[in-house]
């Protein structure tokens, strides 16, 4: 039996791939890398921190920036992959559960948001670590589908919750239908209970909807997500139809969700006057923790209130990602958490990339 767990339960740490120079995040590095930075300090204060490099030679200084940071460096694991970008969430392995054996890690492919952006780098980044030993002896198992980790999301109970065309899409897999698709989520997650949501978007997101900047599970019987109040907003008729939606949802066994709102944020833009895809729903649990994104908007401390009432034994720790928002993700794009069960190591750099 596999088992796809929640994001709260147990991790053996958090993978994140670093910036660079070849990346979008080139005009605006040096403030990137520093929130990168706060970042993995926070997290290795709780757990460790896979770091994932573009060359062998940024190794010891994104180190020492973390450190500078405030990190534990003993909980900081360094490895060398080549990437085109740093959207870790959806370009990474994702950890099952299996009884009687080991967890196990699934490499879905990424194919850059249905040919949106280049990928062939991240779509080898699993493989590529697996093989330089940066999962210990945990195995990869490889999937012929697309799947981005930013769009699922789980109750840890056999549920999976998506917006459909994230999945059932032809720029990212041709020829598969829903019921193809549920079958191989079921094959490789364990995922029994699928609610499918056709409504949910914010402006800026270059995913088609990704569940994770719009609905969160926060326990098995409740659910967070993004409300907008303004019905001027642009975004107002998505986020309502998908808040219809959500009411109707039931459980495996018939029940109604408990469904919690978040605020919206003021509208956020790129200097170009692009609007971004600023929300509260994006935030990563951890051991201990909630990493909460924020953008100096009053609307923080209310979502840091909320979550604060739903995460009563764990930290709610903001961290400002307006840096992060300006390439339209945000805290639990950039991150991929590891269940407990799995080694994170430290392979030798060479033979990573």
């Amino acid at each position: 039996m596999r088992r796809l767990p929640a994001e709260w339960e147990p991790q053996s740490g958090i993978i994140l791939t670093w910036p660079h120079a070849s990346t979008d995040w080139a005009d605006q590095l040096e403030s990137v890398e520093r929130l990168y930075s706060k970042v993995a300090a926070t997290i290795s204060c709780h757990e460790p921190v896979l770091i994932v490099c573009q060359k062998a030679e940024q190794v010891t200084g994104v180190r020492e920036r973390a450190i500078r940071e405030g990190a534990v460096g003993a909980r900081l694991r360094l490895a060398v992959a080549t990437s085109d970008d740093t959207w870790t969430r959806d370009h990474g392995p994702i950890g099952v559960l299996r009884a009687p054996a080991r967890p196990i890690l699934i490499g879905f492919r990424f194919n850059g948001w249905g040919g949106k952006f280049r990928s062939d780098q991240d779509d080898q980044i699993s493989a590529r670590l697996s093989a330089a030993g940066a999962f210990g002896a945990c195995g990869l198992e490889p999937s012929r589908l697309v799947l981005e980790g930013g769009a699922i999301e789980t109750d840890g109970r056999g549920t999976l919750l998506a917006v459909t065309r994230t999945l059932v899409d032809p720029a990212r897999n041709p020829g598969w239908s829903r019921r193809a698709i549920e079958q191989e989520l079921c094959a490789r997650l364990g995922l029994t209970h699928f609610l499918w949501l056709e409504h949910g978007a914010l402006s800026g997101d270059d995913t088609d909807g990704h569940i994770d900047t719009l609905a969160r599970f926060c326990a098995p019987d409740t659910l967070c997500y993004v409300r907008c109040e303004d019905p001027s907003d642009a975004d107002y008729a998505e986020l309502h139809a998908m808040e219809q939606e959500l009411r109707a949802l039931r459980d495996p066994h018939g029940r109604p969700y408990r469904l919690v709102p978040l605020p919206c944020p003021a509208p956020l833009f790129d200097p170009n006057g692009r609007r971004l895809p600023a929300g509260y729903a994006n935030f990563l649990i951890i051991d201990g923790a909630v990493l909460l994104p924020v953008y100096g908007d009053p609307a923080d401390s209310q979502a840091r209130a909320i979550l604060g009432r739903l995460f009563p034994d764990r930290q709610i720790l903001p961290l400002d990602c307006r840096p992060l928002i300006r390439q339209g993700g945000s805290l639990h794009c950039i991150s991929m958490q590891v269940p407990a069960g799995i080694d994170l190591e430290s392979p030798a750099w060479p033979t990573a990339g």
